[in-house]
């Protein structure tokens, strides 16, 4: 496995641990502390074994914790955007309700499939906008990754390492086998945030233009 592929790997997995940070940002107040992990007595660092935690530098790095507060934010802008569209044709359709016993059947039929097509149509473009947010989020962790990639390949030849493992697959280590901290530190010296918006899958998807067909090749003139 190259540094690019262990870096891009390991940072794709972080999709669970930024939505599991947000999770526990909302949780109640009133929730039991977790009990404290027991202390483990470590071995001698093994030469030359070294563990990285793209996860940690994620979680833990300037730049990570900026793209996750930009996520919450685009997210906030989609959830008001789709509130207020949900909520119009939910008081659309109690109206008609309210409206039925005074309007003939087929008339109620009428505002009722059309409020129906409104409803599908919502669906679908709440589907859209998770899908665009999955993407947005995505697309703002592999160039995380990107960035990260170098630095990992800097700290283990740094630290003389001969071999490199993933934290995320490893149960216990000596803490003086992990090179995140050093990774982290590098990265908020290299960056701290950039700019990105929602990605638009819509605009993305849209068909190119048909090509124009080519003008017809001049007749050659005739010989004499």
């Amino acid at each position: 496995m190259t540094f690019k592929t262990f870096a891009v790997a390991g940072t794709a997995v972080a999709l669970a641990l930024t939505s599991a940070t947000s999770a526990a940002a909302q949780a109640p107040a009133a929730a039991a502390p977790a009990a404290a992990a027991p202390q483990v007595t470590h071995g001698a660092a093994p030469a030359g074994l070294c563990i990285v935690s793209p996860e940690g530098v994620l979680a833990n790095s300037t730049v990570g914790k900026y793209v996750q507060t930009r996520i919450q934010q685009l997210a906030g802008q989609v959830n008001a955007e789709l509130q207020s569209e949900g909520t119009a044709i939910q008081n659309e359709a109690k109206a008609i309700d309210a409206q039925r016993a005074t309007l003939a059947q087929d008339a109620y039929e009428q505002r009722a499939a059309a409020v129906q097509v409104k409803a599908s149509a919502f669906q679908r473009k709440q589907q859209l906008r998770e899908q665009e947010l999955q993407a947005t989020q995505q697309k703002a962790i592999n160039r995380i990754g990107e960035e990260m990639e170098p630095l990992i390949r800097q700290a283990y030849q740094a630290k003389g390492c001969a071999m490199l493992f993933n934290r995320q697959v490893i149960v216990l280590a000596n803490p003086a086998t992990d090179i995140t901290p050093q990774v982290v530190t590098a990265l908020n010296a290299k960056i701290t945030q950039f700019a990105f918006d929602r990605e638009r899958l819509d605009q993305q998807g849209a068909p190119a233009a048909a090509p124009r067909p080519a003008a017809p090749a001049a007749a050659a003139p005739a010989r004499k």
